[in-house]
Formats: C-alpha cells, structure tokens, sequence
C-alpha cells in the first residue's frame, strides 16, 4: 500500500513483508472524514440557497413566471379634440394600423426585421428610430415600428404574424388636421415620442403612448388634451398571443376643447393674403377672443405626425417664403405709422394738448444738427394739430411729439399698451417684441441713446419692432378704451364622458388711465377720419361701406435711405420694399372685431393692407352673419347704424 512500511523477513527461499494495519486504518478514517465534511458542506451550501430562492428572492422569481404567461398591456387614451367657436373640427383621431414589436418575446431581433422587411417597407429612419427606443424603453413595452400602415401591408401581415414571435398588427388611433395648412400656426401639431422626450416626459403618463404634442394650441394644452392612460392584464402563450382578459383599468379620454378660431374667417383671411407673405390677426375686443390668426404661407401639419421624411422637412426649411414660421406670433416688424394713435394718448397722458398746432413742412431737424428727417408727404401737410396729423399721418408732427417727450417716457407710455412685452396669450414660446429704451441700449448694445433714435421711435421706425398679434391687441385695447384683455384661443373645456362643459370667462387685466377722460375720443375720432375723412389716409376703403370703423395705416422701412436719394418701388429689389400694414376695429360705437394686417414687403398700407382689411371686416360683419343666424344682434347693429349714415 502506498505510504505504508514493512518490515520484511528473510528466509533461506523468499523475503516476507510484514504490514503496519494500525497507520492503514488511520488514513482510511482521514479520508472518510474529509469526504463526510466535503459533502455536508456542499449540502449545507444547497440548502442556503435553496432557502434564500424560496424566501429571499421569492417574489421576484414569482413575477418573473408570473410575466411568463401574464403580460400588462397598457390601453392608452384617446386624444381630446379640438373644435372652432362654430363647432368646426380643427383636430380629430382616426383609426390606423400599425406593426408593434414586443421585444420580450423576440428570440433574435435583427432577424425579426429582416424577415419583417420584406412584408412591409422599414427605412433606414423607422429602423434608428426603433432600436433607439429599444435602448430607451423597457423591454416588457410595445415599441411601433412601422404606423400607418397601407390597407395591402396590413393585410399582408395579417396573414403572417403568426410565425413572427413579438409581431403584433394593432388598430390604434392617429392625429388628423381636418383644415390642413388652414390653421397649422394656430392649432399646432403632434409628433412621435422621441429619445430626447423620454429623458424629460413622465413616462407613466406617457405609457402606452406614441404621440406628444409639438407646437400650437396641441403643445400648450398638453395636460388637458392628453387623458390618463389605463391597463390590462392579459394571460399570453408562449407566442405572446392573449389568451383571455384578466382584469382592466379603462383609460379616461382627454378632454375636448373649444377655441375662439372662426374658421371662415381664417379661411377668407388666408385666401386674403394670397400671393403675400403675411398676417392677419383679428380679435374680439371685449372677450379677448381670438377669431383670426392667418400666416401666409403656411404648411400642411399631418405629415409631420408620424414623422415627416428629411427631403419634404428640408424643402420647408429651404423655402425663402419661409412657410414653417408662425408670422402672426414670431414674425417681428417695425410698426410705422400703425402707432401714432397710441403715440397721442402718451403725449396727451404727459401733458401735450391734443389740439394745439405744428407746422409741417415736408421734414424736421433736431435743433443743431443738419440731418432732415424726412416726412411722407415731401411738400409738407402744412399746419396740423393731433387730430389732422394722425387722419393724414403727418411725421414731423410726431417726430416733434417724441423730441418733447423722450425715449424713456415712450417706452414707460407704449409698454402699457403692451409694446415690448408678450401679451399672454395660450401659444408656447410668444415673444416679447422690443420698445426700446437707454437702459435697453446700454445693457443690449453696450452704446448710449442718441436723440436721432428717438425720434424715429415716434414713427414706428429705428428699434423699436413689434409682432402682428401685439399690434392687434394693442388695437382692441383701444376699441376697449383702455380695458385691456389678454387675447385668448381657449374659451371652454368639455369632458367627453360626462358631457359637461366648462366655459372659460375672459381675462380682464386692467384699465389705461390716461388722466385725459376725452384722449381715447379724440384718438378713436381721428382714427375714424382716417377711414372716412376727405383726407384720411385710407380714404379709398370707405366707399359703399355700411359702417363706421377707426383705422389707421403703416408704412415701415426695411431698408435705409441716404438723405440724398428717393426711394423708387419698382427699382427696389422686393426683400428691401416697405411693408404694408393697417390696423382697425369695427362697428365703431360697440367694436366686434379689432384687426391687424401686416403685409411684407407689399408698398404703402392705405394700398395694400387697408383693403384686405376692409374686405375682411366686411365678411365678418355682413356676408357670414347669413351663415349664422345667432348673431342676428350684430347685423341688427350693423344695419341700424348705415341706415343712420344713409339718412344723415
């Protein structure tokens, strides 16, 4: 035996070994006992773990073979709809199919797509997209390969799914803008959830869902068009195909809303601006509500849905006529001459009487300075007080207005009439427009005011830059006579399931005291001569009119003019021409409608803006009363009033 001694003995034939038992029987116990120690401490090993599978980590275990036959299926709400103040739909869901993937039940995902690549085109976009949000998303949710799918494509793998473990055709419901480029600035659109999205969205509110809101009235009314999403539990065999419903939690709809847009209106305001680019905004001065909000041109939003491709987004993009931007709430312009009204309630409210008189003789200079600072008219309006000078819009009148009253005290006057400042309406991202100031200069350009800046303020010119929709505001503030309401989309809420309505009230957020009690009559007189006067600078839009309206035009400068040469239109090339813009509000006594026009590059605004003006305030005080017999009240008003003009 290996290790063991003998002792041999000899004899005269063989040697006889002799054997040690007692240091065999010692080793054999050694062994038995390291063998008997090595199992119990494996045993005692399976029972620890055994123990800690069964206790520790029960439940765990027992959810992941409960996930083995049980999968929760989020049901996501319906979208909320939203309708104009006529009960037109603007935004509606409709049904479409698409291919969802359930990554959990996918044994090799690239070869799934490949085999599925052939049922149904995938492009190299859906496909990023995808595995991006494989990365992202937990694998226990369906991520949509493909949406909107065509009739042949979902029938074709309708009849082949089942040999794709993961694949699932599915009916879901799809955004669709029923007035297309119509009202895309106003109502917005919404778009596929991207990997940007999941980082800052709550993704229980999100689950279930494809689609957020992006721009317009659908980004800003998110949370109250966006419902709650509810779940399912579902026994599924091992292909992932339900079985039966094991319980489910419905999804509440997002709510309806209801928006101040009249459509009509929209419509004949766009078909207005044909051939421009341009904004129409019109609002309704003692409601605030917002009744036209046209930028022209503009661009058809449900492609952008499900994402629109980078060929037809890059031509948008390309586009000089720039029809992705929201002109009527981003697009920023000198004002001219549209200010010159609210440039008289300031000086009226800093002590400058409103019927004393200036001589105008074709330009001004500021007291020992050369520089001429050049009036419209270049033969001068003669002798004008406040009134004459607002109905013809004398410059040098204002340009002697801004020298007395200074750049500070404009733009403290101005800014309450909400220049240089959002006016708070429900649309994300409004800028605020700029009324200039020394301490915006210093802060902005790091250079002192210059008197020459102020007094091309006085005229809507230099810094000072304004958007379609501050002009209109502004406009009905006036036609409120100082009762400032903050313009609004949103006039009421519906809940779809229990049929109840919440009408929202409008938002008054105060009054313009001007210490003058006439400065608003006078101001809103001038201004109904500039429409109706014989020398009223939109003299040309009163003809067979059946109202009485205030209104003034606006001229702005795009390029300088050296004080050497005159400015020829047609020898202009058309980026560097004066746009055209008017301001408004009608009937007179009890206004229904405030309106602002800004036309680009389209010439004076008694040519251009003035008109469309005329024509839309036309329609929407006469010819579509006929469409809707509830407003008997304003035609009754209307009528009643021209039968007035007729027999004075």
């Amino acid at each position: 035996m290996p290790g063991s001694k003998a002792v041999s003995l000899r004899t005269d034939e063989t040697m006889i070994p002799v054997r040690n038992y007692l240091l065999e029987s010692r080793i054999v116990h050694n062994r038995i006992v390291l063998t008997f120690g090595i199992v119990v401490f494996l045993s005692l090993l399976l029972v620890l773990r055994i123990g800690y599978l069964q206790i520790t980590e029960h439940l765990r275990f027992y959810k992941l073979a409960q996930d083995n036959r049980v999968d929760l299926v989020p049901l996501p709400p319906v979208r909320g709809l939203i309708y104009d103040r006529n009960g037109v739909i603007l935004a509606q869901n409709f049904r479409v199919y698409n291919l969802e993937i359930l990554p959990d039940k996918v044994p090799d995902m690239d070869k799934l797509l490949d085999q599925l690549g052939r049922l149904v085109k995938l492009t190299d976009e859906d496909l990023e997209r995808f595995r991006t949000l494989l990365r992202r998303r937990p694998s226990f949710e369906r991520q949509t390969l493909r949406a909107n799918l065509s009739e042949r494509e979902a029938s074709r793998l309708a009849v082949n799914l089942h040999r794709y473990s993961g694949a699932e055709l599915k009916a879901r419901l799809q955004r669709n803008y029923t007035q297309g480029d119509l009202t895309a600035h106003v109502v917005g659109y919404v778009g596929r959830i991207s990997v940007d999205d999941l980082e800052q969205i709550d993704n229980k509110k999100y689950r279930g869902l494809e689609y957020i809101g992006r721009s317009g009235i659908e980004a800003f009314y998110e949370s109250t068009l966006l419902g709650r999403s509810g779940y399912e539990r579902v026994e599924t065999n091992a292909h992932g195909k339900v079985i039966r419903s094991l319980e489910q939690i419905a999804s509440d709809a997002g709510k309806t809303i209801h928006l101040s847009l009249d459509t009509p209106l929209q419509r004949k305001s766009v078909e207005a601006l044909e051939g421009y680019e341009g904004s129409v905004v019109a609002i309704e001065p003692q409601t605030g509500d917002v009744l036209a909000f046209a930028s022209v041109p503009g661009y058809d939003p449900n492609p952008f849905v499900n994402g629109i491709s980078k060929k037809d987004y890059s031509v948008l993009r390309a586009s000089e006529e720039r029809p992705l931007l929201n002109r009527s709430l981003y697009g920023r312009y000198a004002p001219g001459s549209t200010i010159k009204g609210f440039m008289a309630l300031v000086g009226m409210e800093n002590g400058v009487n409103h019927d004393n008189s200036i001589f105008c003789g074709g330009y001004y200079r500021l007291p020992g300075y050369r520089h001429r600072y050049r009036d419209w008219k270049k033969s001068g309006h003669g002798t004008v007080d406040g009134h004459n000078a607002i109905v013809q819009s004398c410059d040098v009148y204002f340009y002697r207005l801004a020298k007395r009253l200074g750049i500070d005290l404009m733009h403290e006057g101005m800014s309450r009439f909400g220049f240089g400042k959002p006016s708070g309406i429900d649309l994300l991202g409004e800028p605020s427009g700029l009324m200039p100031s020394k301490k915006w200069k210093l802060e902005a350009r790091g250079q002192p005011w210059y008197p020459g800046e102020t007094i091309i303020t006085g005229i809507g010119q230099g810094y000072m830059l304004v958007t379609p929709l501050q002009l209109a505001a502004a406009t009905a503030t006036l036609a409120n006579r100082g009762k400032q309401v903050t313009p609004r989309f949103l006039t009421a809420i519906e809940n779809p399931q229990s049929q109840t309505r919440e009408d929202i009230p409008p938002r008054v957020t105060g009054f313009i005291e001007t210490g003058n009690e006439r400065a608003y009559d006078l101001v809103i007189n001038a201004m109904h001569d500039v429409v109706h006067g014989k020398k009223g600078t939109a003299r040309r839009i009163n003809k067979n009119i059946r109202y009485e309206m205030a209104g003034k035009t606006g001229t702005a400068q795009v390029k300088s003019i050296a004080q050497n040469e005159t400015y020829r239109e047609k020898d202009t090339e058309k980026k560097f021409r004066d746009h055209s813009l008017f301001v408004g509000f009608a009937p007179l006594d009890n206004p229904k409608i405030a309106i602002a026009v800004v036309i680009e590059h389209a010439g004076s605004g008694s040519r251009t803006a003035a008109p469309i003006a005329r024509k839309l305030i036309d329609y929407y005080l006469l010819d579509r009363l006929d469409m809707f017999p509830e407003q008997a009240e304003t035609r009754k008003l209307v009528n009643n009033r021209a039968d007035t003009r007729e027999s004075g």
